[in-house]
């Protein structure tokens, strides 16, 4: 097992936030949490990077108890993170953005293989490479968020509402990359979306979160065919 978060716990101020959240995810996986606004999808996954500190519970990466370590350090031990709303840096170029996910890498030899790697998967960031990360268009800069991640060659790729925004032609070709990101690459996925209908159709495994809490767990298959998920997610009575 990849990741291992048990029981964990987590306050905004005395706001409780997150009500013994129980996950895992296996090593070659993508697994998806969904749910509306404000269920806990994105604190989990704050939680898991380190960016918010749980109150109680446990988070094991990797077999190592990462409870209370760093952010920075869950970066080097494999864990990276594409956030919410994207945050590349705005006046930096593609370029640089992308180098700047290479920041705690020592194999400088691989980086630029690397690099080679995403501007394949993403064609438009090759296009743009000595543009402004600022001036890119919504979709271009979450390509450019996702390759910036990949840039840290995590073991666990965190992506956070990787299709917010986006036109629906587009939320497609982002969708079939993280696919081939996993199946290509190997590289297991922790996925926090909102569009259930593409998260469930793409995940090995999911839970749904309502106010803090799991109220349901299966196969990406299993929960996009539950009658409560598509009447409450999928817009199916």
């Amino acid at each position: 097992m990849l990741l291992e978060v048990d029981n964990i716990t987590l306050l905004y101020g005395r706001i409780q936030a997150l009500h013994g959240i129980t996950v895992h995810v296996n090593e070659g996986e993508i697994v998806a949490l969904i749910g509306a606004n404000g269920a806990g999808k994105t604190t989990t996954m704050r939680a898991v990077s380190g960016v918010r500190a749980i109150a109680s519970g446990r988070i094991r990466f990797n077999g190592v108890d990462i409870t209370r370590m760093r952010a920075d350090l869950r970066v080097i031990q494999g864990i990276c993170q594409s956030p919410e709303g994207r945050g590349v840096f705005p006046g930096m170029t593609v370029r640089e953005n992308l180098e700047m996910g290479a920041y705690t890498r020592k194999d400088t030899g691989n980086i630029a293989k690397d690099m080679d790697h995403v501007l394949d998967l993403f064609p438009r960031l090759r296009e743009r490479f000595k543009q402004a990360g600022g001036t890119l268009s919504g979709g271009e800069q979450q390509m450019l968020a996702v390759g910036r991640a990949l840039m840290s060659r995590p073991k666990l790729l965190l992506l956070d509402e990787p299709s917010m925004g986006l036109a629906p032609m587009l939320i497609q070709q982002i969708f079939e990359i993280i696919t081939e990101i996993n199946q290509r690459d190997g590289t297991t996925i922790l996925l926090v979306e909102q569009n259930a209908q593409q998260a469930l159709s793409r995940a090995h495994r999911a839970y749904v979160l309502e106010t803090g809490s799991i109220v349901k767990e299966g196969t990406g298959q299993e929960l996009l065919h539950d009658p409560a998920v598509k009447d409450a997610y999928l817009g199916v009575a």
